[in-house]
């Protein structure tokens, strides 16, 4: 540390070796700053390691306009942060970092090699060429401060103070961050920290909510955090017979006193308590964020290439090359052999029923069925199954343009302790990578 003071490095602290951490200590190392990052682990990249199911989808290769739209949660807030470092630029960070990346369907990126170690590999690798200091099995238990003397603090937003007022602080002066207390009692001192600690998604992780703690303890508005990007339970007991059975282009809209809150296409998977799968995760973020735990309807199409109209003569093709079938025997064509018994059981056609002497209404019934399944949705799968946390650091309480805190100089946020969420397919580690790059360059600056 006394070589940093007389060589006049700023010397940041970067607390959590994730996705926003590691980016935030290589940008701010690559502006000159000396700089430790105190990760709580054994190692760095504990959840970018099992992210993508081990494969890391590690962005979004689609456009700008497509990006913010697949922000669920205060997109307007990124812009800084993702023009300054956006998804072209991260693809071109992994692969100058030796990283081969690949764009499969739905433009998510993976790398080639399809382990997400290769991620965190190259990541470690560029820390140690900048030289970032990486300190493991250390927790951090306070952000230290102190109180600046008043002073003309007006930024380009609105003053300090009434950044301080609006957060429900009111104070006229400022504190400065000086350094972290750890759990073992010692101290560390630093001229900027920065708060990468993760949301509260899988917390075997690490992720148990100490950025949290931290922000409130500064002052700042925790909002209500939530499980997002997490499986449904639904109320229907016959969903627990299609256990393992995935469904692909199907589509699925999202449905609370007949307000639609989502609707999209892709694939699902049913499982013993209810639904899950990448088209049921970015569905369940818009449940979370606007009626959390109330229950509501989702509506599935399993041919929405079909019109009803054309669905309709495609039965009558199939019951007409089949007159002489049992009604049991002539969904082959048309089910997953998995979901035929199910099927037969929603629209009360007896099983046995042959084909030419199904009704008119029956056919209807069964119309409905593949048109229009309904699923009652209780709620969703706790913070161990959820992929991002909903919620967090308020963020008109944090400069979009720097990532500084507004209430406490010297203090940065980045990745999902902010309250910033998306939907599946690479958007939240984009807004991670943004992030951190914005808090770590503006923390050495």
């Amino acid at each position: 540390m006394n070589d940093e003071k007389k060589s006049g490095k700023k010397k940041v602290l970067v607390i959590g070796g994730g996705a926003a951490g590691m980016m935030a200590a290589i940008a701010a190392a690559k502006e000159g700053a000396a700089v430790t990052l105190l990760e709580k682990n054994e190692k760095t990249g504990k959840k970018l390691f099992i992210t993508g199911k081990g494969r890391c989808n590690l962005t979004n290769a689609c456009g700008e306009e497509e990006f913010f739209k697949s922000v669920v949660s205060n997109e307007k807030f990124l812009y800084s942060a993702f023009y300054t470092l956006d998804n072209r630029a991260v693809m071109e960070f992994f692969e100058k970092a030796g990283c081969r990346l690949k764009t499969e369907r739905g433009n998510r990126v993976f790398p080639v090699s399809d382990h997400s170690s290769d991620v965190i590999a190259a990541l470690n690798n560029r820390m140690r060429k900048e030289g970032v200091k990486v300190l493991l099995h250390t927790t951090v238990s306070e952000i230290l401060t102190e109180k600046e003397a008043a002073e003309d603090n007006t930024t380009p937003e609105r003053t300090a103070e009434k950044a301080g007022e609006e957060a429900g602080g009111g104070a006229k002066n400022k504190s400065r961050v000086t350094g972290v207390k750890l759990v073992d009692g010692k101290s560390l001192s630093a001229d900027a920290v920065i708060i990468a600690t993760g949301g509260r998604s899988y917390e075997s992780t690490g992720s148990d909510g100490d950025g949290y703690r931290f922000a409130e303890k500064a002052g700042h508005t925790v909002r209500e955090v939530k499980p997002a990007l997490a499986p449904f339970t639904v109320k229907e007991e016959w969903c627990k017979s299609l256990q393992g059975l995935s469904l692909k282009n199907v589509s699925a809209a999202l449905i609370c006193k007949k307000k639609k809150l989502y609707e999209g296409f892709g694939e699902m998977l049913f499982t013993h308590f209810g639904v899950s799968g990448p088209l049921i995760l970015s569905a369940s973020s818009y449940y979370a964020k606007k009626i959390n735990n109330m229950p509501a309807q989702l509506h599935i199409d399993l041919k929405p290439a079909l019109s009803r109209e054309q669905l309709d003569k495609r039965i009558l093709r199939d019951f007409d090359e089949n007159k002489n079938r049992r009604f049991k025997n002539s969904l082959n064509g048309l089910l997953p052999a998995k979901m035929i018994p199910v099927m037969i059981q929603i629209s009360g056609i007896p099983p046995e029923k042959p084909v030419n002497e199904i009704t008119k209404e029956e056919r209807t019934r069964l119309l409905t069925c593949l048109k229009d399944l309904v699923l009652t949705v209780t709620g969703t799968r706790g913070f161990s199954e959820a992929i991002v946390t909903q919620g967090g650091v308020h963020v008109k309480e944090i400069n979009p343009s720097t990532m500084e805190s507004k209430l406490v100089c010297g203090l940065y946020f980045a990745g999902e302790v902010l309250d910033i969420d998306a939907m599946t397919g690479g958007f939240n580690l984009q807004i991670a990578w943004s992030t951190g790059y914005l808090a770590g360059i503006s923390a050495a600056g």
